[in-house]
């Protein structure tokens, strides 16, 4: 997929993913981890994180809304960008930093990341797909490798609110 074709279906779906993002933050958490995605090619009971990062070269903090999986204990989530070339931002900024600060549903964490690879990284893919099935056409429109990357939380922290960002990212 080529980035104009990954930038439309984030025009398409950016009023959504801008409306989720705000009722999850506004709600506490009590609303947006649970989502029907079938309209996308998803499961209608498919969850979803926040994710809170800082932007590594605005210093901004961001928060964005992710679809996760459970796995083992870690939490996984997947840097498609819709199949895009690129990778998106909150990779590119999450892996400029040694931590992480993620919210399940009601739940907020400071934490640790790490990238799976070789056969834990293909296990942890099939596992991946068959909860998101949407990224399985993400990865084949692009060459490169959607990168997965594996949350561990450590410490409990306030859940985040919607002042918490001081930037948005356009979808």
């Amino acid at each position: 997929m080529s980035d104009e074709t990954s930038a439309t279906i984030r025009s398409a779906r950016g009023d959504w993913a801008a409306e989720h993002r705000l009722r999850y933050l506004q709600s506490g958490g009590a609303d947006g981890h649970i989502e029907d995605l079938t309209p996308v090619g998803g499961r209608p009971f498919a969850t979803n994180c926040l994710l809170k990062y800082h932007g590594r070269k605005s210093g901004r903090t961001f928060i964005t809304g992710l679809t996760y999986a459970d796995i083992a204990g870690e939490v996984v989530i997947c840097g498609s960008k819709g199949g895009a070339d690129k990778h998106p931002d909150w990779y590119l900024n999450l892996i400029a930093q040694p931590e992480v600060e993620f919210q399940i549903a009601t739940q907020a964490f400071r934490g640790t990341w790490r990238e799976p690879e070789g056969d834990e990284r293909a296990k942890i893919w099939t596992f991946f797909v068959d909860c998101h099935p949407f990224y399985i056409p993400y990865q084949a429109s692009t060459s490169r490798l959607l990168p997965l990357v594996l949350l561990q939380a450590v410490t409990p922290i306030p859940v985040f609110k919607e002042s918490d960002a001081t930037g948005i990212r356009p979808s």
